[in-house]
């Protein structure tokens, strides 16, 4: 059976826009893609509340992606490594341009490949920012309308450096969008099309490689 390894943000922790709680393992869409993964594939969840791709996060080590990613791959040798993460990187603190941004993106990958020879790396675009939800939300604080223009930007880099680095691509933008809540994080609905859409993609993948 071949062993998954689901790395990203609250998205991937399963963020509640309502409470800011978190999904339990039935909805968050880690352990839905773990439910439909039965007897194919095994789901090793890591995601993290505020986590940053590349960007030094003054949360700590466990809240910057670069930096704790290491830990998980040095404990398990994971087949397949799910990168999704990166719309942290766009808060008004940190203001990455796009180059910036592709550029941490890519030394990420490079580090994954580097300490994970083996895995299929698969790079997760996040869907873009809802503006109205960011400027009515919690989190107006952290991202602006320029972390909103820049995060429609991103499919066309994720997608670049899929196809440079020889990754797989899959865009959160066809499965689903973010809450109008907060601007940021996924509805029950949401987190199930996404764990559909990636387990889609999985099975297609490994159909196309018999």
């Amino acid at each position: 059976m071949k062993k998954i390894l689901c790395f990203g943000d609250s998205n991937t922790y399963g963020f509640i826009p309502q409470s800011g709680l978190r999904y339990d393992k039935n909805t968050r869409w880690t352990g839905v893609l773990q439910s439909l993964c039965i007897n194919k594939f095994e789901i090793t969840e890591a995601g993290c509340n505020n986590r940053t791709a590349f960007i030094d996060n003054p949360a700590g080590v466990e809240q910057t992606g670069y930096k704790i990613l290491p830990k998980y791959l040095k404990s398990a040798n994971f087949d397949i490594i799910i990168l999704a993460i990166g719309i942290n990187d766009l808060q008004l603190f940190f203001k990455p341009t796009l180059e910036e941004f592709e550029q941490g993106m890519e030394r990420l990958i490079l580090t994954t490949r580097e300490l994970s020879t083996n895995s299929e790396i698969i790079l997760v675009c996040p869907s873009k920012l809802n503006l109205k939800g960011i400027n009515n939300g919690i989190f107006s604080y952290q991202f602006d309308e320029i972390s909103v223009e820049k995060s429609f930007k991103l499919p066309q880099i994720y997608k670049s450096l899929a196809n440079k680095h020889n990754c797989g691509f899959v865009d959160l933008n066809n499965a689903t969008e973010v809450s109008p809540l907060d601007g940021l994080h996924f509805s029950p609905e949401s987190h199930k099309k996404i764990a559909e859409y990636l387990y889609k993609y999985l099975t297609q993948t490994a159909n196309d490689n018999i």
